[in-house]
């Protein structure tokens, strides 16, 4: 397998390209699987190491925020079995356990402030509510569905005016998902109602008071991702393009790269 198999590639950064062979460690979290064993409601981070050794015990540098974390406890999985990972190399996928320190597009480094790109995040196509039965578990689905957004089973939007959190999913089956493991993860059994909004765009512009000012134009129309970027909320296409019309300096985008925009604000 080593001899047929294709070397580990060159990865964009934000700043350059980050060569496979370089010495220093720098990788990404590509995936976020929960609650894998039931028993101990764990939390993987699974990291694609692209350059450099990746050591237990070592300690990385969260770029995201900043701050340093260690990696005491990495992990290589074959099916349902898991090893202890002493050191993976450029190439190589580790699970790393947390308790949601690390996010979907987050950098690990030794030091160096990069951000790694290639980890999209694609606007909706269906917007919907959650409506639960038993009230008294409100606040256990809220920390549920932030958990399932920060996997990338659903996108979860707060709008700005105080209503209820909406979810967003590119085709039906992931709303399948989220109420299959809402009812078996957390025992929550919950139903789907439709939104008013149909259509979800991140917005932008190059002047950040823009910006805010299209946001104060439509308070109600306005939700905040799990990043805390705004989105905007249409009924239909029809009034995203009127919008886009009237609003020439604002960036309607259907593609966010998860964590760079952040960064960069």
């Amino acid at each position: 397998l080593g001899a047929f198999g294709p070397p580990p590639r060159a990865q964009e950064a934000d700043t350059r390209k980050v060569e496979a062979t370089e010495e220093k460690m720098t990788s990404f979290v590509f995936k976020i699987q929960a609650n894998m064993d039931p028993n101990h409601r764990d939390r993987i981070a699974f990291v694609r190491v692209c350059s450099g050794k990746l050591e237990r015990g070592m300690k990385a540098k969260l770029v995201r925020t900043g701050k340093p974390m260690s990696l005491s406890a990495p992990q290589f999985f074959f099916a349902r079995t898991r090893v202890t990972a002493d050191e993976a190399f450029a190439g190589d996928v580790v699970g790393i356990p947390n308790h949601g320190t690390l996010r979907i597009g987050d950098t690990l480094t030794e030091g160096e402030e990069i951000l790694f790109r290639g980890v999209p995040n694609f606007a909706p196509e269906i917007l919907r509510r959650v409506r639960l039965g038993d009230a008294m578990k409100a606040k256990k689905l809220k920390e549920a569905l932030h958990q399932m957004a920060e996997e990338g089973v659903v996108q979860l939007f707060s709008p700005e005016d105080g209503s209820p959190a909406i979810v967003g999913v590119v085709g039906a089956l992931q709303l399948d998902v989220l109420k299959e493991r809402l009812n078996f993860e957390y025992t929550l059994p919950v139903e789907f109602e439709m939104s008013r909004f149909s259509v979800c765009r991140w917005i932008s512009a190059d002047d950040k008071a823009e910006v805010q000012r299209f946001i104060e134009a439509h308070r109600g129309d306005i939700a905040r991702d799990l990043d805390n970027d705004p989105v905007f909320l249409a009924q239909h296409a029809f009034s995203l393009n009127y919008e886009a019309e009237r609003w020439k300096a604002i960036k309607f985008a259907t593609i966010k790269d998860y964590q760079v925009r952040d960064r960069a604000a």
